[in-house]
């Protein structure tokens, strides 16, 4: 199975959705919502934004299991 590469985030703030492509080869550690500007940032714990605010962990976490080629 190959690693899925698209996620929604979700602004905690204002609750904006938007899907996006996640990058493969690196972890994002911000993103800026369109609608309210605000900066995101991984909660503790997290790699990225991705696995903190999106509906689809990261590649790199999902690669992690072995069972996702990515």
């Amino acid at each position: 199975m190959n690693a899925i590469k698209k996620s929604v985030i979700t602004c905690p703030i204002c609750g904006h959705k938007k899907t996006e492509v996640m990058p493969v080869d690196a972890c994002q550690f911000f993103y800026e919502c369109e609608n309210c500007k605000t900066v995101l940032k991984p909660k503790k714990g997290d790699c990225c934004v991705y696995c903190s605010y999106g509906s689809v962990a990261c590649p790199s976490i999902q690669c992690k299991d072995g069972k996702t080629s990515c």
